[in-house]
């Protein structure tokens, strides 16, 4: 995987696209899953742009490997399981726990995990040469990623359904008109498109935007009731902070803030 950084917003490129981007091999998995952690550690980083080299975003799991039975797909059921458990759905914890905001830029198609992948990210920027496919079904295997769980949260149960039941193909276009995306550009607008969308959220207070996205994240299993404890509790600390008097300062004097995630 390929790490840029510039202006407080990270590119991270997946860099196999003579295999289509699988993302079930273990180093793959460890570089996406230490990045996060990186990120989390590091207040410098306010944005992250995922994307794929090569004509696909990610072909999910590597079929070659489940035709042999290899890697995480080999050994006894016990095996398989713990193959899963302990490789990609790492994955979807670390970014699900990510506490800056993730947009998927995808490039091309993004098939099986490849298409959960794109769910576990906050936004999703597709161009026109995108297509969406939760495409396990029709391997006789189940999304093993949590794809039963991301779909339904990004479009609801009967898309979902639609989606993993039948496995077929979902293109940009439909994918807008379903909200599975944001926004959808030619190819050569991708990038720019995904950064100028991470942009947008760089510019703010990096601790504000934080915790907003952990209150995004917390309101999906809390009531409102604790969703509203959480809130006041993270309200105190967000007024209290530099970047709040700046912020006030910006406004009332008609200029962008200078912030230092402070």
């Amino acid at each position: 995987m390929v790490v840029e950084r510039a202006d407080h917003v990270e590119t991270w490129t997946l860099n196999l696209p003579e295999i289509r981007n699988p993302i079930s091999a273990p180093e793959i998995v460890e570089a996406l899953v230490a990045q996060v952690a990186a990120v989390n550690a590091d207040p410098d980083v306010r944005a992250v742009v995922l994307t794929g080299s090569g004509s696909a975003f990610s072909a999910g799991g590597n079929v070659k490997d489940m035709v042999e039975r290899s890697g995480m797909f080999g050994g006894s059921p016990y095996e398989v399981r713990d193959g899963y458990r302990g490789g990609i759905q790492r994955i979807p914890r670390a970014l699900y726990h990510c506490e800056v905001p993730v947009i998927a830029a995808v490039n091309g198609p993004a098939v099986g995990a490849g298409c959960d992948l794109t769910m576990m990210c906050d936004m999703r920027v597709a161009s026109t040469r995108a297509w969406f496919a939760e495409s396990f079904v029709q391997l006789g295997i189940i999304p093993g990623d949590g794809g039963a769980w991301l779909l339904t949260k990004a479009i609801g149960p009967a898309r979902a359904a639609e989606m993993a039941l039948t496995g077929d193909r979902v293109d940009a276009a439909t994918a807008l008109e379903w909200g599975l995306v944001n926004q959808v550009v030619e190819p050569e607008e991708l990038l720019g498109a995904a950064r100028a969308l991470a942009g947008r959220v760089a510019k703010n207070p990096p601790h504000s935007v934080r915790m907003a996205k952990k209150l995004l994240r917390e309101s999906q299993h809390q009531s409102l009731e604790s969703l509203l404890e959480l809130s006041a509790a993270m309200q105190a600390l967000a007024h209290h902070t530099e970047d709040h008097r700046e912020a006030l300062s910006a406004f009332g004097e008609k200029r962008p803030g200078e912030y230092r995630g402070r």
